[in-house]
């Protein structure tokens, strides 16, 4: 069942970017970090992309997983790193949401960076055991009423969309459920 769908785009350093572009750029590989590890969604989409980009661009791009805090550290690298068009940010729906979920970031989301292409959007799902007779969201919210905070759910982190997804749920059908980052 979709709830938010997770755009992805690419996003880069503002300052120097038109340093860069006014070289033969690009001269070099790409690194494109991703704020989530490999095997993932994100990853994978990174790498079809990137596999398609390189041989237009004739350089490679080189992955670079930074999973963790929700994103916050792989912003904060690409954000520190020299503004020469050579760091990609993968972004993605956490990128938005940090500045509402942490009073303090090492960055700024709207001022250091600057979106370049959106190419994917997807879905949020929702699944449970087999083992629970629950077979929609109808059947959740009811086992939830029943025991309230005594349905764990699982997502990426603290403030993720997958967290938030739920909570917006548990707030919509006033249920009360348990979070396990």
């Amino acid at each position: 069942m979709g709830l938010f769908g997770a755009t992805a785009f690419f996003s880069v350093l503002l300052s120097g970017l038109s340093a860069a572009w006014a070289q033969d750029y690009p001269s070099r590989p790409i690194r494109v970090v991703i704020p989530f590890p490999p095997g993932g969604t994100s990853d994978i989409l990174t790498r079809v992309i990137g596999q398609k980009l390189s041989t237009s661009i004739g350089q490679p791009l080189v992955v670079d997983n930074r999973p963790g805090a929700g994103g916050v550290i792989a912003t904060d690298i690409v954000a520190k790193a020299n503004p020469d068009g050579y760091t990609l940010y993968m972004a993605f729906v956490s990128h938005a949401i940090n500045p509402y979920v942490y009073s303090k970031l090492p960055y700024d989301t709207e001022k250091d960076f600057s979106p370049i292409a959106m190419f994917a959007v997807s879905p949020n799902v929702v699944v449970v055991t087999p083992s629970l007779p629950i077979s929609s969201i109808k059947d959740l919210i009811a086992a939830a009423k029943a025991r309230p905070g005594q349905i764990n759910y699982a997502s990426s982190g603290l403030g993720t969309n997958s967290h938030l997804s739920a909570e917006m749920i548990g707030a919509m059908s006033a249920i009360r459920m348990t979070h396990v980052p």
